[in-house]
């Protein structure tokens, strides 16, 4: 089985950058999911390009492979969780989102990463679906213009509790805006565990024409927390068997964004955790069953 995997630096805030790529490096991860914020690369930062520049060769000394993910909690405002959002009802606030995904582009192009990842955002108060989904697709299109510009693939997220909240959900946007070629999916396997109808298996089948980023963790259905692998309820060596039968080839991230405080301590565990299941996993020939009991 062939899985190439990273971890996620929203789970290592406590170390400096520098010090968390050494530690993955030395750990045996072949990746990073970078997430750009003021603790590690800073994408509002003036000196951003020297910045990247140097990470560019850290990464490249340690032989790391990188995503660049854009989920900082507070980058934009200090007050606002993931505030502005793409579907935020002030078109400046909504711009400010955008301008920071193109920069994150940017970003991705000068480190070589293999995609950029996103999410919608949720829904404000008193706006309809119809006005939310309009304000999506037109904030999100310079994105995936300087996406296609630089090569890198944008990769959004189904997030539960956010407008684009489930597979079916990226399909629909993926409809609205004219299937683009630049556009793919961020799978996060603890979300299919969470929201979805289908298991994780059939998520990763269902999903794989599309699949251009992977995040995992442990789970449990209608509970959406991110758990050390082991805590939750998700069978991981047929979903890391079947992405591996998809031929996936990007990074595979742990998503562990509230246990920075254990960050080196979990980095151990959860690579010792997937190599062992990646020995247990056989690839999946055939239909999988999902938790319904239909195959998928």
């Amino acid at each position: 089985m062939t899985l190439h995997l990273g971890y996620g630096t929203n789970g290592l805030t406590d170390l400096r950058l520098d010090d968390a790529l050494g530690l993955l490096a030395d750990l045996g991860y072949e990746g990073v999911g970078l997430t750009l914020d003021h603790m590690h690369l800073d994408p509002l930062a003036p000196d951003l390009a020297e910045r990247t520049r140097q990470v560019r060769r850290r990464l490249t000394s340690l032989g790391l492979r990188v995503t660049v993910e854009t989920g900082a909690r507070y980058v934009l405002d200090p007050r606002r969780k993931h505030g502005p959002s793409l579907l935020d009802p002030d078109p400046d606030a909504r711009a400010a989102r955008t301008a920071l995904l193109v920069r994150a582009v940017d970003v991705a192009a000068e480190l070589g990463a293999h995609a950029v990842h996103c999410f919608s955002g949720i829904t404000p108060p008193d706006t309809s679906a119809e006005t939310a989904w309009k304000r999506l697709t037109e904030a999100i299109t310079p994105v995936i213009e300087a996406a296609d510009r630089s090569g890198i693939p944008l990769a959004i997220e189904p997030e539960p509790g956010h407008l684009l909240a489930t597979l079916a959900d990226f399909h629909h946007l993926r409809g609205l805006l004219g299937d683009p070629g630049p556009l793919g999916l961020t799978l996060d396997i603890g979300h299919c565990q969470c929201l979805e109808e289908a298991s994780p298996v059939c998520c990763v089948q269902d999903s794989a024409p599309w699949l251009r980023h992977v995040q995992i963790e442990d789970m449990r259905s209608g509970v959406h927390e991110h758990l050390p692998f082991g805590e939750g309820e998700i069978d991981f060596p047929p979903v890391l068997a079947a992405l591996a039968a998809c031929d996936y080839r990007g990074l595979t991230v742990v998503e562990l964004p509230r246990h920075s405080h254990a960050g080196p301590e979990l980095a151990r565990a959860s690579i010792d955790f997937l190599r062992d299941a990646m020995t247990k996993g056989v690839t999946p020939t055939g239909a999988m069953t999902p938790r319904g009991g239909a195959p998928c």
